[in-house]
């Protein structure tokens, strides 16, 4: 008899889940909360657009989309700095080639619905929330709009739906379910810088742009249209603060002293400033990511994080490849599978959490710093000398999918140990491409990381 499983959650990571299930032969229910974003032309989930790393490729080649997808993307090669003074500096993701790419999240999502209606072993249900969860049984019961409530009964369930999962928040009733929620300092508001009137976009397109103000930042993500979707994240008390900003003469000083160059392209970002209410960031870390090897939980619902990493749909779309290599390995025996999902997932869930965090820092307060350019500089040609023996922590976390994200942390604060040393060194600025440095750097990486990536 063909095992069902039901995936509470329309969004991506619950999409992708749902075919790669249905490809191992199950018969799957794909349950959505929310009403079908292609019927309504409204796409009613978080900010509109993401940055796609090769994680995420990776997991979107398995179903044979990524060449689609990455038509639809655009790829950012670089951070584009924005400088209090005006300055523009250039500070390159990684090597030749690699670049982030900036997708619709609401395209990628619609596109995964549309694969996933041609599947015959998947049955997409809109507007039914799920309001009740059997965690013996993984029945489920869902209010439907316009009709009764639906009690759903299937072998196994995952919650794939998000950071604010109600798979999640049923799971609290459970004994020995760890849970922790730790918001940020930071909000933030999107705002909008439209295309030129030609099309085409009025910031150079292939990149990142970020106005770093060491407390707040803007980033700017570039659309197939000729817009930027730009975000901007500040602490919600203090000064500045959003609490702190509510007057429009304080709100227009504001953009005045710290963005005065972005003001010629941002689209009424007072007036947007002063309607919108910033949205918080938390991130949410539990245990167990499984229970009674019938019911699961993935993406965000697991492992909710904060987007200064640009890694958390990759982070659930790897999640979803996981689980598509331990299906084959244990040739469909749940009682192996879970157990061994959670085990190897909720380390690299908790490690890309951390890094997220101290991304802030980095984009916010150190992309700015003449050291922190410097010192990227070094990292970068150093990896180019001795590739075997260096790969920056941005592009272990980034460029390479086969480097888990605990051991990317890992490695990455022995390599802190080692630059910490190297920008010590006298005459750092001037000398920093000369032999003697290189040399240096490399006795201190030997000793410290042998042969790791």
């Amino acid at each position: 008899m063909q095992e069902s499983f039901t995936v509470v959650g329309g969004g991506p990571v619950g999409t992708l889940l749902a075919i790669l299930l249905a490809r191992h032969g199950y018969k799957v229910g794909l349950y959505e909360g929310r009403p079908d974003s292609r019927r309504t032309s409204i796409y009613q989930g978080k900010s509109i657009n993401i940055a796609l790393s090769d994680r995420g490729w990776a997991s979107l080649e398995k179903i044979g989309v990524g060449a689609e997808v990455r038509k639809q993307a655009i790829p950012m090669t670089h951070r584009a700095v924005h400088g209090s003074d005006g300055s523009l500096t250039a500070i390159p993701y990684g090597g030749d080639g690699d670049a982030i790419w900036s997708v619709s999240r609401g395209g990628i999502n619609e596109h995964l619905l549309d694969i996933a209606d041609r599947e015959d072993s998947i049955r997409t249900c809109f507007e039914h929330r799920l309001v009740d969860l059997d965690f013996e049984t993984a029945t489920a019961t869902f209010a439907v709009a316009g009709a009764d409530q639906r009690i759903v009964q299937s072998d196994y369930l995952f919650g794939a739906d998000g950071a604010h999962s109600k798979v999640r928040r049923l799971a609290h009733r459970l004994p020995r379910f760890s849970y922790s929620q730790t918001y940020m300092p930071q909000c933030y508001i999107e705002l909008n810088i439209p295309a030129n009137s030609d099309g085409t976009h009025q910031l150079e397109k292939n990149a990142l742009h970020i106005w770093p103000r060491k407390d707040f930042m803007l980033i700017a993500l570039p659309n197939p249209d000729g817009s930027f979707t730009c975000t901007l994240f500040m602490n919600f008390a203090g000064e500045p603060s959003f609490e702190s900003l509510t007057e429009r003469s304080d709100v227009e000083k504001f953009f005045a002293q710290h963005f005065a160059d972005a003001l010629d392209y941002l689209e009424r970002p007072v007036d947007v400033f002063l309607e919108k209410t910033a949205a918080p960031l938390f991130l949410v870390q539990v245990f167990p990511w499984s229970f009674n090897c019938k019911v699961g939980l993935i993406g965000d619902a697991a492992h909710a994080i904060v987007p200064f990493y640009g890694q958390g749909m990759n982070c659930g779309f790897e999640d979803c490849a996981e689980l598509d290599r331990l299906i084959t390995k244990y040739d469909h025996d749940w009682q192996q599978i879970f157990p061994a999902y959670e085990n190897i997932r909720k380390p690299n869930g908790d490690a890309i959490a951390e890094l997220s965090k101290r991304n802030f820092v980095e984009m916010s307060d150190l992309s700015g710093d003449s050291n922190f350019q410097l010192r990227k500089k070094i990292e970068a040609r150093f990896s180019q000398l001795h590739p075997e023996l260096w790969t920056p922590l941005y592009s272990m976390v980034t460029f390479s999918p086969d480097i888990p994200y605990a051991e990317a942390l890992r490695i990455g604060d022995l390599q802190n140990e080692v630059m910490d040393r190297i920008m010590q060194l006298p005459n750092i600025e001037k000398d920093w491409d000369t032999p003697d440095v290189m040399q240096e750097l490399h006795a201190l990486a030997t000793k410290k990381l042998g042969d790791q990536p």
